[in-house]
């Protein structure tokens, strides 16, 4: 991705490490996309009634994830407190999604990854999170 390129070409000081916040971003990113993915699989497989929760639970995350990916792409007025907040956010939607994708991994591949991603864009978000003053 060039999120590392254009975390680097932005022209003031960044509170952040700027590696990074490029490889969170980018993890935020691939998560958002995973749920998105595996929404859709659930809504495919013959079995879709038994994956509402984890259909919801897809989108919700990928929605949380979007909007955290791109607000941590923004510096200018940069507000800590709504960052941190996010940061939260995405952390909560992803263990929320991780688990309830765990639950369904042993059926169906799509739920299994997508619980990988979740679980990696969690992991990075705490650490970004503790890094924040």
């Amino acid at each position: 991705m060039k999120t590392a390129a254009m975390v680097e070409t932005y022209p003031k000081s960044i509170n952040l490490d700027r590696t990074q916040l490029a490889g969170v971003v980018d993890r935020i990113i691939e998560c958002a996309q995973a749920c998105t993915a595996c929404a859709d699989a659930c809504l495919s497989e013959d079995t879709v009634a038994e994956l509402t929760k984890c259909i919801r639970t897809n989108l919700d995350c990928a929605d949380i994830c979007e909007t955290t990916a791109r607000v941590l792409s923004r510096h200018t007025g940069y507000d800590a407190n709504i960052s941190r907040s996010l940061l939260d956010a995405c952390i909560t939607a992803c263990q929320t999604c991780g688990d309830e994708c765990e639950r369904h991994a042993g059926t169906h591949e799509h739920c299994r990854v997508c619980a990988e991603a979740c679980r990696s864009c969690e992991s990075a978000c705490r650490e970004l999170r503790t890094t924040m003053s």
